[in-house]
């Protein structure tokens, strides 16, 4: 059997291949800092090892879905309750990434990976070993918490290690990992699945982790420099209250769908948007002192807002069809889960795939040759979707997802190395905090209207003499389809004005 420490060893050589891939990039120290040659090897090995950890978390996110109906058996829950494994996650991200603004300004990097990775470690073994559903969401709610800090730490951490003529192919890796990672995570569990038992899904993830918390704390180095950034203790309550109430209500929209819930999901929706406007005028007056705990001078820069508003649009439109389309593969086409996950891997790896090749082209041309025929094709891909029938071509739905797949590489890197390029330096982490945030945001915003249209329509349609239930399901999934055509538009008028980044050299309002 393979000794931690040698696992650690080949840990560390897979680390040093990954940093080896970025050598074509030139590697330096923050722009306002001398980019001495010693640190360009130490810079790669960082870089490297939060790709590889990110990678790790983010995975974790989708392998659950194929396994919530062998939980609902061997735990003996409800759907409704099993649900929860989702909903707890994703209550903890948006109720997490805001204060990551803070952390990352105040801690420096390595702290900032410890706690993320021992978080996520940490919720994981619980998983593994939970005797019980209860015991079971508070290790997928402490997971969460780590994952919540990684993504805008490997963003921010980049900002300020790589020049701006070399983003673009750096973002692409970024790119990589939110892509393939969501993309094999359900392959993965149908694999695991199919042979073992659902501990297994923690219990494989947990050792490489942990040999990345190992590695992390023997090898990372401290590349930023904190600053003293004082909390504000009102604004952390503030922030918990509103984003959480927001993302549960949209949440209980999608089950409220479905069944009669016990409370209204317009209640927390309500007092949601209420607290969030009462944290954003706080987060106002905080900012002129610079302690505010999530900075909204960055929507004060166009050239941030609107590649960040068409990233929160996608991300909606994209939960909403990976929510959809395993139903209809497998309600409708009456495809098996591993079947299902096999057929959505292509799309997945081949976005991956692009990733690193759109990188390097916006470095030479920008994002507007890019983002634009990139949005066009998203919006096409989602109006073919709206013609679905019981009996489309599995084939003709796995050639749709990979060309949407390939449009939405042709946007994610573009998007994300514009609205962080355009931020001065010390708004780095506030940027990668918002965009997280609105993310959590718009993909849950995106569940729950393409679950809740899905629902309604296919109920409605079910109550149709001669109509059978594979008939009703499509109707139901082609409306919501059509929801997220309607939607996809905005992608493609805002894709005109996505400008290259100056640089970040701004001078920002008080």
């Amino acid at each position: 059997m393979m000794k931690l420490s040698d696992f650690e060893l080949f840990f560390s050589l897979f680390i040093e291949s990954v940093a080896m891939s970025l050598d074509s990039q030139t590697v330096s120290t923050a722009d306002d800092l001398p980019a001495p040659e010693d640190h360009s090897a130490r810079n790669k090995l960082v870089i490297g090892l939060l790709l590889v950890s990110t990678f790790v978390v983010i995975l974790n996110e989708t392998i659950m879905g194929v396994a919530l109906p062998h939980l609902m058996a061997d735990l003996k829950i409800s759907a409704n309750r099993v649900q929860w494994l989702t909903t707890a996650f994703m209550l903890t991200m948006a109720v997490i990434i805001p204060v990551t603004g803070y952390l990352l300004q105040r801690l420096n990097t390595r702290p900032v990976f410890m706690l993320a990775m021992s978080l996520f470690s940490g919720g994981t073994l619980i998983s593994a070993l939970a005797p019980g559903f209860s015991m079971l969401v508070i290790g997928r709610i402490v997971q969460a918490s780590g994952t919540a800090i990684m993504m805008p730490l490997l963003m921010t951490t980049i900002m300020h290690l790589v020049p701006p003529q070399s983003r673009g192919k750096t973002m692409g890796n970024i790119s990589i990992v939110i892509s393939v990672a969501p993309a094999i995570g359900p392959t993965i569990s149908g694999l695991i699945l199919s042979a073992l038992d659902w501990r297994w899904l923690f219990l494989l993830v947990l050792p490489i982790a942990l040999a990345a918390l190992a590695l992390g704390a023997w090898k990372i180095s401290n590349i930023t420099e904190p600053k003293k950034a004082p909390i504000d203790l009102l604004s952390i309550p503030l922030s918990a209250v509103g984003f959480g109430s927001f993302v549960y209500g949209l949440s209980g929209l999608g089950e409220a769908a479905v069944h009669t819930p016990i409370v209204s999901p317009w209640i927390p929706l309500t007092v949601g948007v209420a607290v969030i406007a009462i944290f954003i005028l706080r987060q106002l007056q905080l900012q002129k002192q610079d302690r505010a705990l999530l900075d909204m001078r960055t929507l004060t820069i166009k050239a941030f807002t609107i590649p960040a508003t068409m990233t929160a649009i996608l991300m909606m439109s994209m939960f909403g069809v990976f929510i959809l389309l395993p139903i209809y593969l497998q309600n409708v086409l009456e495809l098996s889960t591993l079947e299902t996950g096999l057929l959505l891997l292509p799309g997945g790896l081949i976005m991956g795939l692009c990733a690193p090749t759109v990188g390097s082209l916006f470095d030479r041309y920008g994002p507007m040759r890019l983002v634009v025929p990139g949005a066009i094709l998203f919006s096409l891909l989602m109006w073919s979707l709206t013609f679905i029938q019981p009996g489309t071509s599995f084939w003709l739905m796995l050639i749709a997802h990979v060309i949407l797949s390939i449009g939405l590489a042709l946007l994610f890197t573009p998007l994300f190395t514009a609205s962080l390029g355009a931020l001065p330096p010390n708004l780095y982490s506030h940027g990668s905090a918002m965009i997280g945030t609105t993310q959590q945001v718009a993909g849950a915003a995106g569940t729950a209207l393409f679950v809740a249209v899905m629902t309604i329509t296919g109920s409605s349609a079910a109550m149709t003499d001669g109509v059978t239930v594979a008939a009703a399901t499509t109707a139901g999934i082609r409306t919501a389809f059509f929801c997220g055509a309607i939607i996809s538009i905005a992608v493609v008028t805002m894709a005109f004005f996505v400008k290259k980044p100056a640089g970040g050299d701004h001078d920002l309002p008080h």
